[in-house]
């Protein structure tokens, strides 16, 4: 079974603006744009000219990892409203996500990480930082202030 859409989504969302402004960006560009045409998605021509134009703005950018920060939450929600319309693409779209990430050079590499919490449970993550987390007395012990 596939991963949710959403997950499809933030995968290949921060690939894709890892790849702007790499060698991988013509695989990331051609491939996206075969996945859009499969699923009737934008006019190819309007999404090629908006491909262009965001990673024109990482390569020119004088900290191009906060444009790609930037860019990322925008090309997710496209995704994520693309997959719902046509969910019979998100194998492909998560194929074309595996491919790419072997192409980027090390330092564009992103991890994903999924952190689940049920049953009232707390779940923290993090990757390449610190969790700091401030509870309240009896917080998280399934306590209730009254």
């Amino acid at each position: 079974m596939i991963e949710s859409l959403a997950a499809v989504a933030t995968a290949a969302s921060t690939t894709l603006v890892a790849a702007m402004a790499t060698d991988a960006w013509g695989a990331a560009r051609s491939g996206l744009l075969r996945l859009f045409r499969r699923g009737e998605g934008p006019e190819e021509g309007a999404m090629a000219a908006l491909l262009e134009s965001e990673a024109a703005l990482v390569a020119e950018a004088e900290d191009p990892e906060a444009a790609r920060r930037q860019l990322a939450p925008a090309w997710r929600l496209r995704l994520e409203q693309f997959l719902r319309a046509h969910p019979e693409v998100a194998v492909e779209v998560r194929e074309l996500t595996r491919r790419l990430e072997d192409e980027l050079p090390a330092r564009e590499r992103h991890w994903v990480q999924h952190v689940e919490a049920r049953d009232h449970g707390q779940a923290f993550g993090a990757q390449g930082g610190n969790v700091i987390v401030h509870q309240e007395p009896g917080a998280g012990r399934g306590d209730r202030a009254t």
